[in-house]
């Protein structure tokens, strides 16, 4: 008899503590988000009412209430680790790249960029607990397309700033040859304006991921009445051989060629080209991952 009250127990207890957590964050007002644990406290909210209210997954209640509790005491939260998740081998390739290329660029983006980051973090998470569950594919979906923007969002931040340094370190040059000379120099990013489009890739892969494939279709929506010819450069980080990147830039590249010719470009209209580990968005040394630096350039050709 004392054993089957247990058991009765038990899962009541457990219900109380999940619900207990629910209930602190569901009272906690997160309106106009500012800072980085403002928003995961945000999106973490939203992921706890949405498993708590319309699912009833109360374990998943759970984690997001008590990591949106934690984010509220200030402490800097990560994705969970892909080994937390029971999930078939064919989905933690995929969860597993994306949770390298977060951590790859979590302290920048701390600093840079804190609002996608935090969007990025709990997505993730979300992706992974749903691809646990197997079955709401709109879910599934939603979050995995909520993490990929939240990325190429940070990546674009990261190469806008990147190059907003080299500017300002041409400007400090041209400052000192300035005070040695009279000439009068003005420093100008004529061919960065060139870009048009930027899609990026996950590591060692040629693949485009659904957010790529639709920002770049929206891309074409808006200009392809306009534009008459492409050129698309494919590009690497430095991870790797100088030939292997040389190789993969092209794929890259042709990858995306692929999507402009489905969506009606000729083909006489594109022309490819691979640039390898050269002409880096974001400047690292040689052998380093950066996931700003796997994309390719979508440009028009004068």
């Amino acid at each position: 008899m004392k054993i089957s009250k247990l058991l009765v127990l038990i899962p009541m207890f457990f219900l109380l503590a999940c619900s207990a957590a629910y209930e602190q964050v569901k009272e906690i007002d997160v309106k106009n988000p500012k800072t980085f644990h403002q928003h995961l406290l945000h999106h973490y909210k939203e992921n706890a009412s949405f498993e708590a209210e319309k699912m009833h997954d109360w374990n998943s209640a759970k984690l997001y209430s008590e990591k949106a509790l934690r984010a509220l005491d200030g402490e800097n939260i990560y994705p969970e680790e892909v080994t937390y998740w029971k999930l078939p081998l064919e989905k933690t390739k995929d969860i597993r790249s994306g949770y390298n290329n977060l951590l790859s660029i979590y302290d920048v983006a701390l600093i840079e960029d804190p609002k996608n980051l935090a969007k990025a973090i709990s997505s993730l998470d979300c992706w992974a607990e749903q691809e646990e569950e197997k079955w709401q594919t709109w879910d599934i979906n939603k979050c995995k397309n909520n993490f990929h923007t939240a990325m190429h969002d940070i990546y674009k931040f990261l190469i806008e700033v990147s190059e907003k340094e080299e500017v300002q370190e041409e400007i400090k040059k041209e400052e000192l040859k300035k005070e040695n000379e009279s000439d009068v120099v003005v420093v100008t990013q004529n061919e960065k304006k060139e870009v048009m489009q930027i899609i990026y890739f996950d590591f060692d892969n040629s693949e485009l991921s659904q957010v790529s494939k639709n920002t770049l279709i929206d891309f074409l929506d808006k200009n392809k009445k306009k534009l008459s010819r492409y050129i698309i450069f494919g590009h690497t980080d430095t991870k790797g051989t100088r030939k292997y990147n040389f190789n993969l830039s092209i794929k890259r590249a042709e990858a995306v060629k692929e999507i402009l010719l489905n969506q009606g470009i000729a083909a006489k209209e594109v022309s490819v080209l691979g640039k390898g580990e050269d002409d880096l968005a974001v400047d690292t040394p040689d052998d380093k991952k950066h996931p700003a630096n796997r994309r390719a350039e979508v440009k028009i050709l004068n």
